[in-house]
């Protein structure tokens, strides 16, 4: 019997945004309005930031917005801000504890101090905001109230007290935690109506590494996961988790020509629309070149393309290209050609996929190519991750119907040649080039050994680099062992580099 569907679509609630694109992206539109929310992270993850943005979005959306500040001073609240170049206009910044309650007059010994302190924090709250009616609230921060109240049953009905007095105020809040003590996160969670998670990790080499997850958020379907996020000049920039399955569209299949008549004829036609083809072989084999040249190709169609150059620098690059008769110069000058230098040090996984994302969906770039996903590799925390995001990124592209170059270097320069990860099984294509020797000269080859979409040769052809560009020769029929970079020559079929009449 089959089950009824059950399915009950989630009702439309008010927004409240952010402030932020990527996060607002994630919650599915914002925050549900008129709740109370907890942002825990260690000191120094952004949750300062994020409150400041989230209260300056208010203002640019005609709402109120009042920052109650435990721990920080006010002069310290607008030097964060303008480290970002924000003024703090339309905001009030409540300081709870100020110059007067460190006077000696006020001190007193009938009555434990954090039992008269943490009932004047409360109303000091309270009377901040009927006063000043804010349809927004961050409070700074829960720790100090923590300390305050000493004992956990009586921490909890203090902020379960405020969660009932902002809601009867219909305000959106933000209470910032720096988790200093780890016991009680599961009550503030089961308190909060939604919670987001700050993390910042620091590696052996290069800066640290934030990540932003969303624990719980009653009411509304949100995107779970880690998803990447920076801290810079400006504010926070969410980039959320890339969902393949969100970007279907038909496909069509189309095949493009790499520029090169012979290579794409060993590849069965050429570069397929809505596929991926790896470039692999060890280093200076002519990879990029190849790669380059196929981009050149696109960019005379009158398409767009952008390239990922993770190992060499972009004037390398174009002084490489023009040495081949490949001048790239000009597409860069009309926009049509991108390439963007990066450092994999300095980049995350979540802000790659968002770069390419921009690149197809903004530009409308119809080719991509990442030169080398061995630097690529570096800026993820380890090969699982590197598989995961990289299949994510692939399925995407392939979706949307754009060609994909990947570049792949090896291990050594002659024989067996191994690679720091596997990306076979990902690929739809494989173009393998090898360097071999013959005749007393170090020659190079080219075999196109997978294709899940063109029907493609299985033979293997000489490669050569030179002034008047790329040349794909005809099939080494008389040649053995060419893959392993040991050859052994068994006729008289010349080669690109011999004279007519075959002789040298």
């Amino acid at each position: 019997m089959k089950r009824p569907d059950i399915t009950v679509p989630i009702p439309a609630q008010e927004r409240a945004s952010t402030g932020i694109a990527g996060l607002d992206n994630v919650l599915g539109g914002g925050l549900p309005a008129r709740h109370v929310y907890l942002v825990e992270g260690d000191p120094g993850s952004g949750k300062t930031t994020l409150g400041l943005q989230f209260l300056r979005q208010g203002v640019q959306q005609g709402e109120k917005g009042l920052y109650v500040t435990l721990s920080e001073t006010s002069a310290e609240l607008r030097t964060v801000a303008a480290s970002h170049g924000w003024d703090l206009d339309g905001i009030e910044l409540f300081e709870l504890v100020s110059s007067e309650g460190l006077s000696p007059e006020l001190e007193q010994s009938i009555l434990h101090p954090s039992q008269v302190e943490l009932g004047e924090t409360v109303r000091g709250v309270i009377a901040a905001v009927e006063h000043g009616k804010p349809q927004r609230v961050v409070f700074d921060s829960l720790s100090e109230m923590r300390l305050l109240a000493q004992d956990p049953l009586r921490y909890r009905r203090q902020v379960l007290a405020l969660k009932k007095f902002f809601a009867d105020q219909g305000c959106t809040v933000l209470l910032l935690d720096d988790r200093s003590s780890r016991d009680t996160d599961l009550q503030l969670h089961s308190i909060s109506h939604g919670v987001i998670n700050l993390e910042q990790a620091v590696d052996q080499y290069g800066p640290e590494r934030r990540r932003l997850r969303v624990l719980k958020m009653r009411g509304i379907k949100f995107r779970g996961g880690d998803h990447d996020f920076v801290l810079d000049t400006g504010g926070l920039a969410v980039f959320p988790r890339l969902v393949a399955a969100e970007h279907r569209m038909s496909a069509t299949h189309e095949v493009v020509s790499s520029g090169i008549p012979k290579l794409d004829q060993l590849m069965g036609g050429g570069l397929a629309c809505g596929s991926n083809t790896l470039f692999n072989g060890p280093s200076g084999v002519g990879k990029t070149t190849t790669a380059m040249a196929c981009v050149l190709a696109a960019l005379r169609r009158g398409e767009r393309a952008a390239y990922y150059l993770f190992d060499e620098g972009l004037s390398t690059l174009l002084v490489r290209g023009k040495a081949l008769g490949m001048d790239l110069e000009p597409y860069l000058a009309s926009g049509h050609l991108q390439v963007i230098p990066l450092d994999p040090a300095e980049v995350s996984a979540g802000e790659f996929a968002h770069m390419v994302r921009h690149a197809v969906e903004e530009v409308e770039a119809h080719m991509i190519v990442i030169d080398s996903l061995n630097a690529y590799l570096q800026a993820m925390p380890g090969s699982k991750y590197l598989m995961l995001q990289m299949h994510e990124l692939l399925t995407y592209l392939n979706h949307l119907n754009i060609v994909t170059i990947l570049i792949l270097g090896q291990h050594g320069v002659i024989g067996d040649a191994g690679s720091d990860v596997d990306m076979s099984y990902l690929s739809d294509g494989i173009l393998t080039f090898r360097f071999f020797e013959a005749r007393g000269r170090l020659l190079k080859a080219v075999s196109m050994v997978k294709s899940r979409t063109n029907q493609h040769e299985q033979t293997i052809r000489e490669f050569r680099m030179g002034p008047q560009g790329l040349e794909v020769g005809q099939e080494l029929t008389d040649f053995e062992g060419v893959l392993t970079g040991v050859a052994a020559y068994r006729g008289e079929l010349p080669l690109l580099g011999d004279r007519p009449g075959g002789k040298k």
